[in-house]
């Protein structure tokens, strides 16, 4: 049976486009005139996606992508307007849209965004508590990847820069996989020294070093049956090393002081943001480690290579920091997204949260502005304000010089186009809504 697409429209001419675009796809398109229209055939015949209209007679698209996500939420949501700007983009996509698109539509990005939304359906959904967010494509690609992973019991090495949730990837991991019931265990082995970082991860008997009064259990064996996540596994001295290529190895251990050999009954994941095979070519990381941690590599993306994300991922820091800091009407101004969107966040999606929140809680009302958005970006240690600032007496950065070569594609494209941003956004081999948000963070638009 081919995928079917529910077009929810008020205007019949942009819906007879849409219908034959879709047939001629292969879908199985219907139309709805209305959003209540729409919630009867939902009722009466569920279908595999929702394109929806946000401006229209009674219900608007808005109210009918809240409502269909109460009470068909298996079924996602992509919202079709003429009037696309920061805010409404914002909204939809805190509100559960599965994507955005602006009228008037290019025919392969309307297939390309269905496509995609259809093929979500298909795949599990992470787990509600996971905390791993994105909805680049980069980001699409690592979570199929986890999910893939998830089913079987090989060895995975989560790694990207610091900041990028690795730690969340490994926790959705386990999530995701039949060891779901049983515990999840991180050591972080960059903050213990080497000593102790032996006796938390094996355990020890009594008597086994001064001050052992009685046998303590090792992380290996509390994650029995679960996951033990080795963070930060490039800064594991050289003798763990060789005890825990034993452990991957034979899948048992012994506990210090003891000579009883007990399974290593659990799921390794191992996190870095170290570059291993430097390390391993410099002599300071087993070779024979690193391959038998390396069987599924999993590569987080920098946050500056999904800037799509950083509209959602602010609008829900938001969100969140509102809740828990007395402020739950919390909310960005589109300016405010804008100007957030063009820092180069070097610590990633955790600077993002921790600059979000703190915005949130040093703002006088509950929308956060511009204004509030430069003031702690001159306050704070490490930010600074977007590229196009005034130069250093050391001349422009590479950042800088990078934004501003981008600034002049994009300005080149529009010139070329006659303005026409579907055509300027195929010169530039990017999507429209990618065109327009940094159509925004270079102050274009």
């Amino acid at each position: 049976m081919p995928e079917s697409v529910l077009v929810v429209d008020d205007d019949p001419a942009v819906a007879k486009v849409l219908l034959a675009l879709l047939g001629q796809a292969g879908l199985s398109a219907r139309h709805a005139p209305s959003g209540d229209a729409a919630l009867a055939l939902l009722e009466a015949d569920p279908v595999d996606l929702v394109v929806t209209d946000l401006r229209m007679g009674g219900m608007d698209g808005m109210e009918l992508l809240a409502t269909s996500r109460r009470r068909f939420p298996e079924v996602p949501v992509v919202v079709l307007t003429a009037h696309g700007t920061v805010p409404l983009a914002v909204e939809a996509m805190k509100a559960g849209a599965a994507d955005f698109l602006l009228k008037p539509f290019d025919r392969e990005e309307v297939l390309f965004t269905v496509r995609k939304a259809l093929a979500s359906t298909q795949a599990q959904p992470l787990p509600e508590g996971t905390g791993l967010r994105g909805s680049s494509p980069a980001m699409a690609s690592v979570l199929d990847l986890l999910r893939r992973a998830a089913a079987g019991t090989a060895t995975v090495l989560v790694r990207g820069e610091s900041g990028t949730g690795k730690e969340l990837a490994a926790r959705a991991l386990h999530d995701l996989s039949p060891r779901r019931d049983g515990p999840f265990v991180a050591v972080h082995c960059a903050a213990l020294p080497e000593t102790l970082l032996e006796s938390e991860l094996f355990g020890y008997e009594k008597g086994a070093f001064t001050g052992a009064a009685s046998r303590k259990p090792g992380r290996i064996e509390l994650a029995r049956g679960g996951t033990l996540l080795l963070d930060e596994i490039g800064d594991v001295p050289a003798s763990i090393q060789v005890k825990l290529l034993r452990v991957l190895q034979e899948r048992s251990y012994e506990r210090l002081g003891g000579t009883e050999s007990l399974p290593a009954d659990v799921r390794f994941v191992a996190a870095t943001h170290r570059p291993l095979e430097e390390l391993v070519a410099a002599g300071q990381f087993r070779e024979d480690l690193f391959y038998r941690l390396n069987v599924v590599p999993v590569f987080l993306p920098p946050l500056r290579e999904r800037r799509d994300e950083i509209p959602e991922l602010a609008a829900h820091f938001c969100a969140q920091a509102g809740a828990a800091n007395g402020k739950p009407g919390a909310a960005l101004d589109p300016a405010a997204v804008a100007l957030l969107a063009a820092q180069p966040w070097p610590g990633n999606v955790r600077e993002l949260q921790n600059f979000v929140e703190r915005l949130v809680i040093l703002s006088d009302g509950p929308r956060v502005g511009e204004a509030d958005v430069r003031r702690e970006l001159q306050r704070g240690p490490g930010l600074r304000q977007p590229e196009t600032a005034a130069p250093t007496a050391a001349g422009p950065t590479l950042v800088a010089q990078r934004g501003a070569a981008e600034r002049d594609a994009i300005a080149a494209a529009l010139r070329d186009a006659k303005d026409n941003r579907t055509l300027a956004a195929k010169l530039l081999g990017v999507s429209r809504r990618t065109l327009y948000n940094k159509l925004a963070e270079h102050g274009l638009l």
